[in-house]
């Protein structure tokens, strides 16, 4: 084989290997968290700027910083304490694996089906509220998550979804559980 084919082989690896080093740490710190302020020693919601630390992962560890915070921006300029919090378990910052851990194991609300492993791209289970009304888990802000995780139940996605007709569209559902005159 030509030289140059060798040389296109170990570039075409060499680019492989680098787009999935920056893939993978982009997928491990997407998405909203949650962790305790170190100032005020409750819930923040937080987003870790994923394409800065993918970055940074090329030649390094990952350096991990804050694009948002539910306490910005009136404390944009903290230090960014919490950040330890995430570089010990970043998974577990996440709200989708906060969520994942709250539905294991339950039952909807409505139906009764166990839940199983959560489809975060499709059909995402949602939340009963106290008042009876069904809320899609990223309605809730992050750094009020453990609040209503406390007062809200499971409900299924399809329950979800005729609990939401029957709210937003009254005149297209039927209820059978009326007795007909």
């Amino acid at each position: 084989m030509p030289l140059q084919v060798w040389l296109l082989a170990i570039a075409a690896l060499l680019a492989g290997a680098v787009a999935a080093r920056l893939a993978g740490v982009w997928f491990r710190f997407r998405g909203s968290g949650v962790v305790t302020c170190p100032e005020t020693r409750k819930p923040a919601g937080v987003q870790l700027d994923a394409r800065h630390a993918a970055v940074t992962a090329l030649v390094k560890s990952p350096d991990l910083r804050l694009s948002s915070c539910s306490r910005w921006p009136e404390h944009a300029g903290c230090g960014q304490a919490c950040l330890a919090q995430i570089e010990a378990a970043p998974q577990d910052c996440l709200v989708r694996n906060i969520l994942a851990r709250w539905y294991e194991g339950k039952l909807c609300v409505c139906c009764g089906r166990q839940f199983g492993e959560i489809q975060w791209a499709g059909q995402k289970p949602a939340l009963l509220g106290p008042n009876r009304i069904s809320v899609e888990w990223n309605e809730i802000p992050a750094d009020k998550l453990f609040v209503e995780l406390d007062a809200f139940e499971p409900i299924c996605f399809a329950c979800h979804m005729a609990n939401r007709l029957v709210r937003e569209h009254p005149e297209l559902a039927i209820d059978r559980s009326r007795q007909a005159p």
